[in-house]
C-alpha cells in the first residue's frame, strides 16, 4: 500500500501529469522539452523527472549531449490513459465540431479513439479475435485475416510482451486494442498510409486511401 500510495502523490502533481500525459505520444523528449510542456522552470523539471526515474516511470536514454526520457515500460502508459476515464462526461448537449484527438489518435504505440474503438468491435464482429475476459485472443481465421495484411501473429505470440490486450479508451469509455498486436497494426495502417501522424499531436489523419480500405477490408465506414 505504501508504494501505491508513493505512486499515485508522484502522478497527482499537476506537473509531473502534464509531462507523463504528452508521453503518450510514444515519443521521448528531453527535460528541456517536458519543462515547456509543464511551463515549469528547468531546476524544477529536473526535479520531477529524478522522481518518476526513481519511482521506475520512467526511462532516460543518454544520446550525445541530450538525455530523452519516455516510460519505463508499456504499463505505465496504459494505466495513464486509463486514469482519464475519471474525468466527468461532457455535460454540452449542444452540437459541437468533433475533435481529432477523440476521433483517432495514438494511445502510446496504438490506435485509439473514436475509430481505434471501432476497429476493435470490428474485429470481434468478424470472428477474427474474441474477448475472453476483456482480453483479445485471436481466431484461425483472425490469423488468416492478419497474415493477408502482412501481419505475423505467430511471431508475435512468441514474445514476451502482451500479444493483444482491451485498453480502456479516455474518450469513448470503451475498449480499443493494445498489445503488440496493436503496435503492429499502428505500423502497418501508418506504412500502407491509411493513417498519417499530426505533427505535434497524437491525432492521426485517415487518408483518402485509408477509408477506401477500411470500407473494403473491414466494412467500416470512416
Amino acid at each position: 500500500m505504501e508504494q501505491l500510495e508513493r505512486i499515485a502523490s508522484l502522478i497527482g502533481d499537476a506537473s509531473r501529469m502534464k509531462m507523463l500525459w504528452s508521453l503518450l505520444d510514444g515519443r521521448a523528449y528531453t527535460a528541456t522539452e517536458l519543462s515547456i510542456v509543464a511551463d515549469a522552470s528547468r531546476q524544477s523539471t529536473s526535479m520531477h523527472l529524478s522522481k518518476l526515474v526513481d519511482a521506475g516511470l520512467l526511462k532516460v536514454n543518454s544520446q550525445g549531449r541530450h538525455k530523452y526520457y519516455s516510460f519505463a515500460r508499456q504499463e505505465i502508459a496504459y494505466a495513464i490513459e486509463a486514469m482519464s476515464v475519471l474525468m466527468p462526461p461532457p455535460t454540452q448537449v449542444s452540437p459541437v465540431k468533433p475533435q481529432p484527438i477523440k476521433y483517432c489518435r495514438t494511445c502510446y504505440d496504438h490506435m485509439a479513439g473514436s475509430i481505434g474503438v471501432k476497429l476493435l468491435d470490428r474485429l470481434v464482429e468478424r470472428h477474427y479475435l474474441i474477448l475472453e475476459d476483456d482480453t483479445p485472443a485471436i481466431t484461425e481465421t483472425g490469423k488468416k485475416f492478419f497474415h493477408d495484411l502482412g501481419i505475423d501473429t505467430m511471431e508475435l505470440l512468441s514474445l514476451k510482451r502482451p500479444f493483444a490486450r482491451a485498453c480502456l479508451d479516455w474518450s469513448e469509455r470503451r475498449f480499443h486494442l493494445a498489445g503488440s498486436l496493436g503496435n503492429v497494426l499502428l505500423k502497418k495502417l501508418l506504412e500502407e498510409d491509411w493513417v498519417r501522424r499530426v505533427a505535434n499531436s497524437r491525432a492521426l489523419v485517415i487518408t483518402a486511401k485509408g477509408k477506401q480500405c477500411f470500407l473494403e477490408v473491414l466494412g467500416l465506414a470512416v
